[in-house]
């Protein structure tokens, strides 16, 4: 368990995830090194008078590295750029390569414990409940980066002793989504007084988590130092699309149509998949006994 002076740096803290991220890490008494490449950004963040913030582009070929991780016990590592284009081919092009430079540097500057994001988009096309132990068949540029991302921190290891988690991260929603996701497109249609909002017919079955709850199980797994490998960042419960937007539709108190059928499916991800909550439940549930 930590006690109250671990410090953690936090990449993409002022991204959808990790602006939820620093505030549940400071609630559990952890001091907070927040890096984002825009300080004008992390000035509108509640946290920003309570961690050490520090404005830095990550893949900058002069980046002091070893500055920058100076009295860091752990980094928890968000930053990914180019999301939500999921198809790009800059994700294993540009992305791959420049995050494993970052991360190989950190470890080497000292840091022993290493929270990195990965995506249940490294399952692929597969179906049903997924655990940790489902071989990865990612589908797609973004999928692929992740997983091989996470290979090579795995062969770093035998160079190196640290401890890596690697948080695979479902669909989340919340307060700082995209713009463009599901349930803030129909936010913005019952904000606009749209008639009917066009979406799928709705009966693919997902995983979705509310990114407050995401957030406390990411800072929960930081508590837990020794712990390493895949773990779920899941609900662990199927929900249809259709169910989860038809729950917007009467906490808004809104009249709007949905428009089922009017978009098609997405190639890239299987109609029935949701992750196994097995061990995040586990470590939660140790740490709210203990």
């Amino acid at each position: 368990m930590t006690g109250p002076t671990t410090t953690v740096l936090v990449t993409g803290a002022t991204g959808f995830v990790g602006r939820h991220l620093v505030s549940a890490l400071l609630a559990k008494g952890f001091k907070v090194r927040a890096v984002s490449r825009s300080l004008e950004a992390a000035r509108a963040m509640p946290w920003f008078a309570d961690v050490e913030f520090v404005a830095v582009d990550l893949h900058a070929p002069d980046l002091n590295v070893e500055s920058l991780t100076r009295g860091v016990d752990a980094i928890a590592h968000l930053a990914w750029a180019g999301l939500p284009n999921y198809q790009a081919l800059f994700h294993f092009e540009q992305n791959l390569p420049l995050d494993y430079g970052f991360l190989k540097r950190v470890i080497a500057a000292g840091v022993s414990q290493v929270l990195v994001t990965g995506t249940c988009f490294e399952y692929g096309l597969q179906s049903g409940p997924l655990d940790e132990s489902v071989t990865a068949r990612p589908c797609t540029p973004y999928g692929l980066a992740k997983h091989t991302l996470r290979l090579f921190l795995e062969a770093l290891q035998r160079e190196h002793t640290f401890t890596l988690q690697w948080a695979r991260l479902f669909y989340l929603h919340g307060e700082g989504q995209n713009p463009n996701s599901l349930l803030a497109s129909l936010d913005r249609a019952i904000d606009a007084g749209d008639i009917q909002f066009n979406m799928s017919m709705g009966d693919q079955l997902r995983d979705y988590l509310e990114i407050t709850a995401a957030a406390s199980q990411l800072a929960s797994l930081i508590t837990h130092r020794d712990v390493g490998g895949v773990i779920n960042c899941c609900s662990g419960r199927p929900v249809s699309v259709r169910a989860l937007v038809e729950q917007r539709v009467r906490q808004r108190q809104s009249s709007i149509v949905l428009n089922l059928g009017h978009y098609g499916y997405s190639a890239h991800e299987p109609m029935a998949f949701w992750g196994v909550a097995q061990r995040i439940s586990q470590l939660t549930g140790e740490e709210h006994a203990a």
